[in-house]
């Protein structure tokens, strides 16, 4: 059996993604990798050659790719996402295709037993894809966020025989005409660290990301560079924060050792909203069984054999 993985990038420097750390924890497990770089304004590019040399195994595959940015409709509800996940997905050469994101790792705990899944259902055709469980973080490296505004699992491994394609702004996958994969859960985690970068590369990111669902920024906002969100990039202490008591990809060490900002949960000032009145009961519900009510899920579950 072999494995494809594909990503994409953009920008990764100056935006602090954990880029080569994301790739690192897909090298263990894939037998190719492809990297869709978008044209950007650092030397994401340049890095990303340097790396795969030097640490890509012979196995990363990278090609450079215009967002044209510069038309309107590239930057509604952040399509633009899932067009260039596509565009990687498409060059991938084997069935089994596993998809992170930048900012999204792998565990080398979770690899042996993602692979024997993999292996195990490859030949099941009613299988289309793996369910991965979301390890989320916010605001630093022992902080979690655990209630239902976070989701709980992503399909991250599809099989190209499917016909899966990256829809919305990449968040998952569907078939061709629009229908839901069927997947099993892969025992393995994502660790997700979108939002843990300094508060400046956080501010810029978003200003950034912001644009690709909302469009270009109001001149009022540029001038200052305040994203359409507002300061939803400022770290805030609010319902389903909690502390992380496990253990981070070893690929994550350096990265973690070298945090270059503080942000302290026990010290901020508690953010409240009206939202957070429907979340509270829910989550309660949900540590209680097991079960999250209501739950949005872009795919059907099966039971495994």
């Amino acid at each position: 059996m072999k494995v494809s993985g594909f990503t994409l990038i953009r920008n990764g420097i100056s935006f602090d993604y954990p880029w080569k750390e994301s790739i690192l924890s897909l090298l263990l497990l894939v037998d190719e990798l492809v990297v869709n770089v978008g044209v950007g304004t650092d030397e994401t590019l340049t890095e990303i050659k340097k790396f795969a040399k030097e640490l890509g195994q012979g196995k990363i595959k990278i090609f450079e790719n215009d967002w044209q940015l510069d038309r309107p409709e590239k930057k509604r509800g952040g399509l633009i996402l899932s067009e260039q996940t596509n565009l990687a997905l498409d060059r991938c050469q084997n069935d089994w295709c596993v998809y992170l994101q930048a900012d999204e790792i792998l565990h080398e705990d979770d690899i042996s037993i993602l692979r024997r899944n993999l292996l195990k259902y490859q030949n099941h055709p009613e299988v289309e894809g793996l369910l991965f469980d979301y390890v989320h973080f916010y605001g630093s490296y022992d902080v979690i966020q655990v209630s239902r505004s976070a989701y709980r699992r992503e399909v991250r491994a599809v099989k190209k025989s499917s016909g899966a394609k990256s829809v919305g702004d990449a968040q998952s996958f569907r078939k061709k005409d629009g229908t839901k994969l069927s997947v099993v859960r892969s025992e393995a985690r994502v660790f997700h660290y979108g939002w843990v970068r300094t508060p400046e590369a956080m501010r810029e990111k978003t200003f950034f990301m912001d644009q690709l669902y909302h469009g270009e920024p109001i001149l009022s906002l540029e001038s200052k560079r305040t994203p359409h969100t507002g300061d939803n990039y400022k770290y805030k202490k609010f319902w389903g924060l909690r502390t992380f008591l496990g253990t981070h990809p070893n690929v994550m060490k350096d990265r973690i050792d070298k945090k270059g900002w503080h942000w302290n949960l026990s010290e901020s000032p508690w953010v409240f909203s009206l939202k957070d009145l429907k979340k509270i009961p829910l989550d309660l519900i949900e540590a209680v069984t097991g079960h999250r009510l209501f739950e949005y899920c872009c795919y059907k579950l099966k039971r495994e054999r």
